[in-house]
């Protein structure tokens, strides 16, 4: 039991480094929880995933790697998935965030790094909308499990389409530029470029439907959220 404390489960084969960041995460006031193997992470989050608030998780893993792990636990909800990696190439990245993850942290790393991109997604994860469910135009919310439904249909937004979302909710009727959403959505980390925004809004817009067609494009600029004035 976690008690208040938001609950970081740390993914880590090397127990000095899991050491490490139980150690540091614990003296910043999170509960930790730990794995050494992609199984065991399994096992961890399927008994803990109600009160799991983050998941730090390594892609070189034992049994199941990290790719494996994030797959399961996106079947299963949307809970903040940061990778940890020596990998550097982009498709490894672009292959972790096709999967569902919230940012990506590149070994070696300092306590300073690691603590600002836990606080960033953990406030990105938060943001547009409040606990429980919320009425947006055609849409109803429910932040608390990063689901969306148009006529009580679940329309299956993917983490990525859901944090998208949120960012708009965050910022009506302002224009938002590419390079903003790409920095709050993907973090600054993130190597690829802006045409990245524009795919995921496509993909997000075809599940939103004609019906729902809040999201204007500002040509030259980045994109707009607003609502009809009979749907506010």
């Amino acid at each position: 039991m976690k008690n208040s404390k938001e609950c970081i489960l740390v993914v880590e084969d090397e127990s000095r480094i899991r050491r490490m960041l139980k150690d540091f995460l614990t003296l910043k006031g999170y509960y930790v929880l730990q794995a050494e193997d992609g199984e065991e992470a399994l096992d961890v989050f399927y008994e803990n995933n109600q009160v799991i608030d983050l998941v730090l998780l390594d892609i070189m893993l034992p049994k199941l790697d990290g790719y494996g792990v994030l797959s399961e636990i996106r079947s299963m909800c949307q809970v903040p998935v940061i990778m940890l990696t020596a990998k550097d190439a982009e498709q490894d990245q672009v292959e972790g965030f096709d999967l569902g993850a919230d940012d990506y942290i590149l070994k070696p790393f300092s306590n300073a790094v690691l603590l600002g991109h836990i606080e960033a997604v953990l406030k990105r994860s938060s943001v547009g909308v409040g606990r429980g469910k919320q009425q947006v135009g055609l849409l109803t919310i429910d932040s608390e499990n990063k689901r969306v439904f148009l006529h009580d249909e679940d329309i299956g937004l993917t983490a990525k389409e859901y944090s998208l979302l949120a960012y708009f909710l965050d910022n009506p009727n302002v224009v938002v530029l590419r390079e903003n959403i790409l920095n709050q959505v993907w973090g600054y980390n993130y190597v690829g470029d802006t045409r990245t925004v524009d795919t995921h809004i496509k993909q997000l817009r075809s599940k939103l439907t004609g019906e729902c067609a809040y999201i204007k494009t500002v040509h030259g600029f980045g994109y707009r959220f607003e609502l009809p004035e009979n749907e506010e």
